[in-house]
């Protein structure tokens, strides 16, 4: 009787070749994959990381009062006592403020427009020219227009009998409010844009068809025209924050920070530290702090808002 042998178990040797080409495919499409992304990569590490780890840094730095003596290293000293003060809830406060009355009312108007605007009337087209035009004009142009017509002497104001003493643009009452009609005017271009497009992508069938089964004007628009609109409007409320928390032009030429600090956004209270106190290290802590609070309330409208939003299928 003779014995079975049975044969070595030995990969095939085709295997090894398809192996190696699809090591070598792997290796091609990563090298071309960072290859691609490298430059955005440089981009984003030269202005927005390396600045941003910068500011960091200098903010563990107590700048003295004199600029010919050396900084002092502190640690996280700064940040606790800057964060901790007074000014800095004032800032807060008064940037959360101008938001608000930016941001709500601007999108309001922009949509209110573009509602009128999406008419199927002849010469439509003029009135949609002139509600997009203020995305043409610049803060600087935008702030002059309105300090002018804000002037207690030359402005608009005094031929309407209304001349607030003191002053609009100098009243603790209402220089926030001033320069916030000057902004919501200066996006509204942006908004009106914006909610225009939105519109135009519904479907004219489903609101033919509402109207078919007997739902008003008034009804069309609450029950089909929001909730197709709601994508759009929610990038315009992340889009918007993000915008009044990094204003800046109007405040600088309109009260520059004043009367008493009622305008001094977080991003002035960065420009102060910065000309007046000639203090980076303080700058750069509130420059930091404003960073995390903008990317605390993104995270905030992503998680909430987002929840509300019908996306079409």
């Amino acid at each position: 009787m003779t014995p079975t042998t049975t044969p070595p178990t030995t990969a095939p040797v085709a295997e090894v070749p398809a192996r190696r080409r699809r090591f070598s495919r792997r290796v091609r499409e990563a090298s071309l994959g960072y290859a691609l992304v490298l430059p955005s990569l440089l981009v984003f590490g030269t202005f927005i990381f390396y600045p941003f780890f910068k500011n960091f840094y200098l903010g563990l730095y107590r700048n003295p009062p004199f600029p010919n003596l050396p900084r002092k290293w502190v640690g996280f000293e700064q940040y606790s006592d800057i964060l901790t003060s007074s000014d800095f809830y004032n800032s807060v406060k008064v940037t959360v403020l101008f938001a608000l009355y930016t941001v709500p009312i601007g999108i309001a108007l922009g949509l209110f427009l573009a509602v009128l605007a999406h008419q199927r009337l002849r010469g439509i087209a003029i009135y949609r020219t002139i509600f997009s035009s203020s995305i043409a004009t610049s803060v600087a142009v935008a702030s002059v227009i309105f300090g002018t017509l804000m002037n207690p002497r030359v402005g608009l104001l005094p031929w309407l009998g209304l001349d607030p003493q003191p002053p609009i643009l100098q009243n603790p009452t209402w220089a926030l409010v001033a320069v916030s009609v000057t902004t919501v005017w200066q996006n509204l271009g942006l908004s009106f844009i914006l909610m225009s497009s939105g519109l135009q992508s519904i479907p004219d069938d489903l609101l033919e068809a509402a109207e078919v089964d007997g739902a008003g004007p008034w009804s069309r628009f609450r029950s089909v025209t929001l909730p197709l609109l709601s994508p759009t409007i929610f990038f315009a409320v992340v889009v918007g924050t993000i915008f009044a928390f990094q204003s800046f032009g109007q405040i600088d030429l309109l009260t520059e920070g004043g009367p008493l600090d009622r305008t001094n956004v977080l991003t002035y209270a960065i420009f102060t530290e910065l000309r007046e106190r000639n203090d980076p290290g303080a700058a750069a802590v509130l420059a930091i702090a404003l960073f995390g609070i903008t990317l605390l309330l993104t995270v905030i409208q992503m998680r909430v808002l987002e929840r509300r939003v019908f996306y079409a299928r």
